[in-house]
């Protein structure tokens, strides 16, 4: 079958992995849309709109413009992590983590599922970028497999179970203070937060750090000012 005719919406770096993916399949979209701080601009009539973490809520009208609907990757296993910060909350507080793919309704992450996939991690947690890359990529192989049966009318959409709801927020700045969390809390803070807000012992950044002994032991910090070092490097230049 001739591939569908896309509107792709995407601002963050989860969705050009998506896109890279969709994109190596030869799934080219028509318009690509990836600031979600200005207007949405005049978008042309296709089969379908995918979304992939999407800074804005699209309107009512415009999710059920297209004659297949929209689509949207999500990167967790939903219903759970709903909201902004899915791969964040997976990495604070899960034990794994995968994708989904649904058709979206005006809710907020609510529409009825497509496709899910659980994405082994190993180690995990790992840190955010890693994470990310691995969840995008396989978000768009997942997309790349569905979408010639969606638009088949082979797939049978699963509604999501409310029960099992579980919700993220959006990341604030001072969610990065590790000074006084127990151990494990303040690796899974490093990890989840090493692209911002970065986790923080007073002003100095912590970007790497293992627990040793039951200890947090920093491996590499950024001081106010200075570019990434070595912890032991930064304990020398202070004495």
């Amino acid at each position: 079958m001739n591939k569908p005719s896309f509107v792709f919406f995407g601002s963050s770096q989860f969705s050009k992995y998506v896109l890279d993916v969709l994109a190596s399949r030869d799934f080219i979209p028509v318009l690509n849309i990836t600031s979600a701080k200005e207007p949405l601009p005049e978008i042309p009539e296709v089969d379908l709109y995918i979304v992939a973490s999407f800074g804005k809520i699209l309107p009512k009208e415009v999710i059920y413009r297209p004659k297949f609907k929209t689509l949207n990757v999500h990167p967790s296993l939903l219903p759970k992590l709903r909201g902004p910060s899915p791969i964040q909350g997976a990495i604070l507080g899960e034990t794994s983590t995968g994708v989904s793919i649904m058709r979206m309704d005006e809710k907020m992450d609510h529409g009825p599922l497509i496709a899910t996939k659980e994405i082994f991690i190993e180690p995990f947690p790992d840190y955010y970028s890693t994470v990310e890359e691995k969840l995008g990529r396989a978000g768009g192989e997942l997309l790349v497999e569905v979408l010639p049966k969606w638009i088949a009318g082979e797939v049978e959409e699963q509604e999501q179970n409310e029960a099992e709801t579980t919700y993220t927020k959006m990341i604030q700045k001072e969610d990065s203070d590790i000074s006084n969390d127990p151990t494990e809390v303040a690796l899974r803070k490093v990890m989840a937060y090493e692209v911002w807000p970065r986790a923080r012992v007073g002003e100095l950044i912590v970007s790497k750090a293992h627990i040793e002994d039951g200890k947090l032991v920093l491996d590499k910090v950024i001081p106010p000012g200075k570019r990434e070092m070595v912890y032991a490097d930064y304990l020398r230049g202070k004495r």
